[in-house]
């Protein structure tokens, strides 16, 4: 065996580059927002089921982890949102240099949490 050939790197001490996470991070998205859809639709069918499951609903919501769990569900939904429009951009052929896509995958986090604060100070 040749000793000098070059070894992979550990997974403990390779780092992913920011493209890769976001990246990652839309794919968890986009399955969170397929889950919350059904939670929504539970909840729709609960309004729509008369007053006694309304107030239940109510109940619910009103706790802080399931505000929580919605805050998470609005800054997933801007996430896959702007990740999406990035990847328009990139389906016409440009932004692939490295420090373009780095700074786009900045501008994305930063364009979603200022949309999800948007959000949150409206209501």
């Amino acid at each position: 065996m040749n000793k000098n050939r070059p070894l992979s790197p550990h997974l403990q001490v390779y780092r992913l580059p920011l493209t890769g996470l976001i990246s990652i991070t839309h794919r968890m998205t986009g399955v969170l927002l397929s889950l919350g859809l059904l939670l929504f639709s539970y909840m729709l069918s609960m309004l729509s089921s008369g007053e006694p499951a309304y107030r239940s609903l109510q109940t619910l919501i009103d706790r802080p982890l399931i505000q929580v769990v919605f805050w998470g569900f609005v800054y997933a939904l801007f996430f896959h949102l702007c990740h999406g429009i990035r990847h328009l951009i990139w389906d016409c052929g440009s932004s692939f240099e490295r420090d373009t896509m780095n700074g786009y995958a900045v501008l994305e986090l930063l364009a979603s949490i200022a949309l999800t604060a948007a959000i949150f100070f409206i209501f």
